[in-house]
């Protein structure tokens, strides 16, 4: 096997997990979706044009992986919904776990994540 193959493989590998935590992600509340969808996107991109094209077409979540990559923008519906998620599950989150340093790493997460939402651009009604 030559190391080009392997890169291949490899990344085909960690694509598809990426995919899956991503998936996963879509449920559990603390594991983030977006960031695992966008790496699943990269190592198809880089490995297996077919993968990337499935990935990309998906209707569930390709269109909104394409419009971040092409215009690093979201739906406005999608950005509202994403922040009052992401503000209940870390409220929750906060309210069960009583320990300060865990509470601090909680909303230092929720303030990088909700800062990095903010600041996309929302999407043209004629791009969603």
């Amino acid at each position: 096997m030559t190391i080009k193959s392997f890169t291949k493989y490899l990344l085909i590998l960690l694509g598809s997990i990426s995919l899956l935590l991503g998936i996963i992600g879509l449920f559990l509340p603390l594991l983030p979706t977006t960031p695992f969808l966008l790496l699943a996107s990269f190592c198809y991109f880089r490995s297996s044009k077919r993968l990337h094209s499935w990935l990309i077409n998906n209707k569930v979540f390709g269109k909104h992986i394409y419009n971040y990559v092409t215009y690093r923008a979201v739906n406005k519906n999608i950005k509202i919904r994403a922040l009052l998620f992401l503000g209940g599950s870390l409220t929750i989150s906060i309210l069960i776990i009583d320990h300060l340093y865990v509470d601090i790493l909680l909303i230092i997460i929720g303030i990088v994540v909700g800062s990095h939402l903010l600041l996309l651009k929302t999407l043209k009604p004629d791009l969603n």
